[in-house]
């Protein structure tokens, strides 16, 4: 099984500027890489291979001679990195391959083997670098593979090694009705759970927007290509790397915490895309990170070997009663609670929700015996048949 482990470096100024050339070096074999490519296509009609472009880094080398500086695995790393681009873009139409620039908020180049971890020392030899100062926080056991350097907005640099421990996927554990627990999302709380279990939404952008807009502002009026611009742009750049940090600690404490405690987890399906079209909820759904918590909830699910469930994003989980399945078709958005007029029971509507997203889960798996979703939306059309 392979984990990636991320560590904070603290290089020294020559080391920085070794760095950057690192960056500088892998960018711009990437960005000939694409080009060579393209013209090549439009030429020939046949496209070129990542080993046929590693060959031509050796020619290149001779017209480009501070290409030498740079450790030559990394270079061939960068033509690995245009070679997957083009593969998610014939087979999973993530879009074409486009040229990299050296103002992206993120800088990175990889090492593929040859370097070092001295867990006693806190440090990380790198080819051509050197031992670099790291905040090694945790140990780890297994092959190494792929290490990848990064530097952040804000300047600081990172090193995520990818580690193969292994060991295999543990097996999935049978579950029930009790050991299950369904998921609603929302804006007001991050989840309500079918157990009746409401989590508080963190908003860590609402709780920076202030600060945030204040900076913007003194950015808007610094003089371009001054250092003072830089500077200002750098306080913006940390207000938002708060801002995500702030986000993900929630998440990953959150997700781990719901994968422990129950053996499986049964949530919707969102569409989010859909629902950023609704200008006015659109910062509201961007800063409450549904479908990153969504991604935790699925690889830690595999982790430990705990069943994730999702269920279609047009079942009716909101205007079905969990108790009898009578189809509350006048529930609008603002009813946020309701009773059932054939049983008379009271609900929540989303901890309603969450129960009816639990039970559709169970229901495909044929775990539990429910009416079913195909007689709720059947519902949903007559109506007549519940008032009678």
């Amino acid at each position: 099984m392979l984990r990636a482990y991320r560590y904070r470096m603290y290089p020294t100024k020559n080391q920085e500027e070794m760095v950057n050339k690192h960056f500088g070096g892998c960018r711009y074999v990437y960005n000939w890489g694409l080009e060579y490519k393209v013209r090549t296509y439009y030429e020939t009609g046949k496209s070129i291979s990542r080993f046929a472009l590693n060959k031509e880094i050796t020619l290149l080398k001779q017209s480009e001679v501070w290409l030498k500086e740079i450790n030559s695995q990394s270079l061939q790393g960068a033509t690995l990195n245009l070679d997957n681009a083009f593969a998610r873009f014939y087979r999973e139409k993530k879009g074409f391959p486009h040229f990299k620039s050296k103002k992206n908020r993120v800088q990175s180049f990889n090492v593929p083997q040859n370097y070092k971890v001295d867990f006693n020392n806190n440090e990380i030899y790198l080819p051509k670098i050197g031992w670099v100062k790291t905040k090694l926080h945790r140990q780890f056991k297994g092959k190494t593979q792929t290490a990848t350097i990064s530097k952040t907005n804000t300047g600081k640099y990172y090193i995520s090694i990818l580690i193969d421990d292994e060991q295999s996927l543990p097996e999935k554990v049978k579950f029930n009705q009790k050991t299950t627990v369904g998921l609603d999302m929302g804006l007001t709380h991050f989840l309500i759970t079918s157990n009746g279990v409401k989590v508080n939404n963190p908003r860590p952008l609402k709780t920076k927007l202030r600060k945030l807009k204040r900076e913007q502002r003194k950015l808007s009026r610094k003089q371009k290509g001054s250092n003072n611009l830089n500077k200002q742009r750098i306080k913006v750049s940390k207000i938002h790397e708060r801002i995500r940090n702030i986000r993900e600690d929630f998440q990953h404490k959150l997700s781990k915490s719901i994968v422990c405690e129950n053996l499986a987890i049964a949530i919707e399906k969102l569409n989010i895309k859909g629902m950023l079209r609704n200008h006015n909820l659109a910062q509201s759904i961007s800063d409450v990170g549904w479908a990153g918590f969504i991604d935790k909830l699925k690889y830690k699910t595999e982790w430990y070997g705990k069943t994730l469930h999702q269920i279609g994003q047009f079942e009716p989980s909101s205007k079905i009663c969990s108790n009898c399945g009578y189809p509350n078709c006048n529930l609008k958005l603002h009813h946020r609670e309701w009773i059932c007029p054939n049983c008379e029971k009271r609900h929540d509507r989303d901890v309603n929700a969450a129960v009816n997203i639990r039970d559709f889960a169970l229901d495909k798996q044929n775990l539990i015996s429910t009416v079913g979703t195909t007689e709720f939306k059947a519902s949903l059309r007559n109506p007549q048949k519940w008032i009678q």
